[in-house]
């Protein structure tokens, strides 16, 4: 049976925001590493798309 202290953590996290003037960005977190935020996106569903592809290019390294 597994506990808590079994489960490992999500390997990445993806947060989008929305900014003060407006635009959207997202800051991604990366096996510990916090990567702060980036882009100035239009809408949500652009920042969401470039994180995706930002950790999915992170995981391949």
């Amino acid at each position: 049976m597994a506990t808590e202290n079994d489960k490992k953590p999500a390997e990445s996290k993806i947060t989008v925001e929305k900014r003060q003037n407006g635009r959207w960005c997202f800051v991604l977190t990366n096996r510990g590493v916090v990567y702060p935020a980036q882009g100035q996106f239009a809408t949500m569903f652009e920042a969401q798309a470039a994180a995706q592809e930002a950790a999915r290019r992170l995981t391949r390294r």
